[in-house]
């Protein structure tokens, strides 16, 4: 087959990815020169453990798979299983821990219930003193987000000579009706195919809302930061507790004990906060997170928040970050309907056009697993 994949972001990307390893030509085309998305503004982070039950596990599972398996081949995207964990500073946010330790499902998503002095043994960096302890999920992982897309689309061309062409700073402005699968771009060019999937990440208006004004998917913006490299090795992936009331594995009792007897701070309510702290190759640290739905988002970054979570950091760290050495706001797209990973659904009137997007923050952990269901779906 020949597949036309619209979109360089990771869900883009693995979807050409798929194509290619199941033996077809593509052509894979993005409005920028590079992704420049939330797919290059996130941590990196393959986040198994706070996966709701049900197909999402099952997405963030498989994904698991696949990513060890694709970054053995692409050593690049920098992939390693360090595992995540979530430090507690009180009884009520232990409680929270502990009955996520005793799920029935605990060991398959690897979670552990540590000690103050196991957490510390685990990652030294952690030298906070009011630790009581910490929720250890050994399946989680991280990669390098900015050069991850590059280095992937770099392996394709590689190994698929002929077969793989990436034309960035096209943007699609057509699909053709007709019982041809084809886009055509904003320099006139028409490139036909087998199968065209729109993978457009939080582009949804323009020719996407036209052609599918009435999609379940609502834009989601974060803000992030990065420091100067930390002369010391974080071993795992770092959360507050204030992740607990973010992922829905956690809900249960316990955190509503939490939420009524520990309210969020101000700015972290109001900012829909927690920490996630990754370290990168270079020894920086990606730090965030805050969640804003209400549309429309401003063009500025508040200070707010990065105060927030560098003082959480450095509760947790028990030292001063380095300095920062960038922030940034990002967007993505999220599917609101309930129980589904991802909106994934047909073009209307467009033969063996699909439009793929809405993961959410599940972009970079499931997109493999996004990728490979589709090429399922869809006879690849």
């Amino acid at each position: 087959m020949r597949v036309i994949v619209v979109g360089a972001g990771v869900l883009g990307t693995l979807h050409a990815w798929q194509a290619v390893q199941r033996g077809h030509e593509v052509v894979h085309l993005e409005r920028e020169e590079a992704a420049r998305g939330a797919s290059v503004r996130n941590f990196g982070l393959v986040w198994v453990g706070g996966r709701a039950e049900g197909p999402e596990l099952e997405a963030a599972l498989r994904a698991r798979e696949l990513w060890e398996r694709i970054g053995q081949e692409v050593p690049a995207l920098g992939f390693r299983a360090c595992g995540s964990l979530t430090a507690v500073t009180t009884e009520a946010e232990l409680a929270v821990a502990r009955a996520a330790a005793e799920r029935p499902d605990a060991a398959r998503r690897g979670y552990t219930l540590l000690t103050p002095e196991e957490v510390r043994a685990l990652n030294p960096a952690l030298r906070g003193s009011a630790l009581r302890g910490g929720l250890f999920c050994e399946r989680d992982a991280a990669l390098e987000p900015r050069p991850a897309q590059r280095a992937l689309q770099e392996a394709l061309r590689e190994r698929a000579p002929g077969r793989y062409t990436f034309l960035g700073g096209r943007e699609v402005r057509d699909l053709p009706p007709g019982a041809t699968a084809a886009v055509r771009d904003d320099r006139g060019d028409l490139h036909e195919g087998d199968a065209v999937v729109l993978c457009t990440g939080a582009w949804l208006g323009g020719l996407v809302g036209a052609l599918l004004p009435e999609q379940p998917v609502r834009r989601v913006r974060l803000q992030m930061m990065q420091t100067e490299p930390l002369e010391e090795r974080l071993t795992t992936a770092v959360a507050d507790a204030d992740s607990f009331r973010y992922y829905p594995a956690y809900g249960g009792a316990a955190l509503d004990a939490l939420a009524a007897a520990q309210p969020q701070s101000p700015v972290a309510a109001e900012h829909r906060m927690q920490l996630l702290m990754v370290q990168r190759a270079d020894g920086s640290l990606t730090i965030g997170d805050t969640h804003e739905y209400e549309t429309p988002f401003g063009f500025d970054v508040d200070e707010r928040p990065y105060r927030q979570l560098t003082a959480v950091a450095e509760r947790l760290l028990g030292r001063a970050l380095p300095p920062v050495r960038r922030r940034w706001a990002g967007v993505y797209a999220q599917c609101t309907e309930p129980g589904r990973v991802v909106l994934r659904q047909p073009v209307p009137e467009r033969t063996s056009a699909w439009l793929v997007t809405g993961p959410g923050g599940r972009g970079m952990t499931c997109a493999p697993a996004i990728a490979e269901r589709t090429a399922d779906e869809l006879g690849w």
